[in-house]
């Protein structure tokens, strides 16, 4: 084990941060998509001088990131092999899992036997039943439910059945047990990806979210990168919403975080505090506060927060340590769809182990991640297609 370059690695997930429309994207609907590049094109040029000199601009043209001629990263691109374009999917493929069937999704809502099921089940009705942003639907029924005692149902881009209540009309206790009852009834063919409890407090006009959110994941396949590195004795940390992404599974600890940049600090704080392993973390804001709003302004601005970030991340690096930045899947906000984007996503690897000016081209499989991680940390794994021989000096 001591005779390995890598013994740690952080991965860092830049949520929906496409790079160019897939050649499938248009059995999507996402034509066009290409969430840097139209991001900087609709704010006249991005500020990214960091992800610039890793190699950003030598991916794809992004106006504001020039290519560079010394790039001190790896640079390239990958596809999305599974079938789907929602944050399970993307993570999972990430750790080496290729769905053939994507989770359902319902951009009309869920159909009327599985409210009609629901509500017998828990003995309320319920009010909503949409695809809607978290924040806007609880100012739209939030009196309505206090007055009621209804739960708020909704759904969003992804494969989510989502719970909404105040803390006051329906107690966390409560409302954990209905979604415990809709993750039982959400099996077959309504098999979705999560089902998430997301309670919140205050009075109408001025509602909040509170962290008591949970969510119920559908367990990942195994093995997967994760769990064949938690088995090797090497330990996995989890920021953000990699735990709930992957149920738990293969996730030795875990930290939940406020936003991006508590994100960051967290990330950071894991790499100062060991010696060893898997950092795995997710900066979700770009994806759910901006992209599905269809904000490229608030996302340009959040993008330049991380850039201005990135060389606390680089610094607080050990000397065998690999840092990999990628994405899940593409939200461009400047189209008209406020879905997720079926595109490439950027790859980034840096580190001391690690050659600068390398071109990996286009990946096959966002599982070339899983591939490489195995390699760095010398376990065999049979997803994806390793770059760790191309990468290592």
């Amino acid at each position: 084990m001591g005779q390995r370059k890598v013994n740690k690695v952080t991965l860092i997930v830049l949520d929906s941060v496409g790079i160019g429309e897939l050649p499938d994207a248009g059995d999507y609907g996402d034509q066009g998509s290409n969430t840097l590049a139209n991001v900087a094109r609709a704010v006249q040029g991005l500020k990214l001088p960091n992800l610039g000199r890793l190699g950003l601009g030598n991916i794809h043209p992004i106006k504001g990131v020039p290519a560079t001629a010394e790039p001190l990263g790896a640079y390239g691109k990958m596809a999305e092999k599974s079938k789907g374009k929602d944050t399970t999917t993307g993570h999972w493929e990430l750790a080496g899992i290729i769905l053939e069937k994507p989770f359902p999704t319902y951009p009309q809502g869920f159909p009327p036997e599985i409210i009609t099921e629901y509500e017998k089940r828990i003995g309320r009705r319920v009010l909503g039943n949409v695809v809607a942003s978290g924040t806007q639907i609880i100012e739209e029924l939030g009196q309505e439910h206090m007055a009621t005692g209804s739960p708020i149902v909704y759904t969003s881009a992804d494969s989510v059945f989502q719970v909404a209540a105040h803390e006051e009309i329906i107690p966390l206790e409560e409302l954990y047990r209905i979604c415990e009852i809709a993750r039982e009834m959400l099996d077959g063919e309504h098999r979705v990806g999560r089902v998430i409890a997301r309670p919140f407090v205050g009075q109408p006009g001025s509602f909040k979210r509170t962290a008591n959110r949970h969510d119920y994941a559908v367990p990942p396949p195994t093995p997967n990168i994760l769990t064949l590195l938690q088995e090797a004795g090497i330990k996995t940390m989890g920021v953000g919403k990699i735990y709930d992404i992957f149920a738990g599974v293969g996730i030795s600890e875990t930290v939940k975080v406020k936003d991006n940049m508590d994100g960051v600090d967290q990330t950071i704080k894991f790499m100062k505090n060991s010696r060893e392993g898997l950092i795995f973390a997710n900066l979700v804001e770009y994806d759910s506060v901006y992209g599905h709003r269809n904000d490229p302004v608030g996302y340009a601005r959040a993008l330049e927060q991380f850039d201005q970030r990135l060389p606390q991340i680089m610094d607080a690096m050990l000397p065998d340590e690999v840092l990999i930045l990628t994405a899940d899947h593409g939200c461009d906000p400047t189209t008209d769809s406020t879905d997720h984007s079926r595109e490439y996503v950027p790859l980034l690897v840096y580190g001391k182990p690690v050659k600068g000016g390398v071109n990996l081209g286009t990946r096959a499989s966002f599982s070339d991640v899983a591939a490489t991680l195995a390699d760095f940390f010398g376990l065999p794994f049979k997803m994806g297609s390793s770059f760790a021989a191309q990468v290592l000096l």
